[in-house]
């Protein structure tokens, strides 16, 4: 994939709704994207990543019993992405359990690495910096069993 240090082109089609699969060494669970309205240049990013197979092969760096697993990092320890950091794009979310969102530092929105929340984090919403973009619909049992080190094989987007 070219490097970019700017977000990515527009892939998507604002009236569709996207999914997708991430398959894992753990097995293989379903994100349901928000609405694209509602963070557009979010589920854009997010779509461009999967379909230009950014997240193939990286590991989950991150797990809190109860509150997140995080992944989507190419260094795999929490510093890495693309070159680039998203606009803010927080939006009512209510942050339960399976909630996905991108990671946010001082520096900005993350680039490309994502959490699921393991259990309601209500507090996520009074931060206003991490971009909600989806809801676990399926396999929110393999969310739970994934552990540090982890793998994410490949994710597949589909569009209705």
């Amino acid at each position: 994939m070219e490097q970019r240090t700017t977000p990515p082109p527009t892939v998507i089609d604002a009236t569709k709704k996207y999914a997708i699969t991430v398959h894992t060494s753990r097995g293989d669970f379903v994100i349901g994207l928000v609405e694209p309205k509602v963070a557009p240049q979010t589920v854009n990013n997010f779509v461009y990543l999967a379909q230009n197979h950014f997240y193939d092969g990286l590991t989950f760096h991150r797990v809190v019993a109860g509150f997140v697993v995080q992944g989507g990092d190419p260094l795999g320890n929490g510093t890495g992405g693309p070159a680039y950091k998203l606009p803010n794009e927080s939006n009512p979310s209510k942050w339960t359990r399976g909630t996905a969102g991108m990671a946010s530092s001082a520096a900005g929105v993350s680039g490309s690495q994502f959490f699921i929340t393991l259990g309601d984090a209500p507090f996520l919403a009074s931060n206003g910096v991490y971009n909600h973009f989806g809801e676990i619909t399926s396999g929110m049992d393999v969310v739970d069993k994934i552990q540090v080190g982890d793998t994410i094989r490949s994710l597949d987007v589909s569009a209705s």
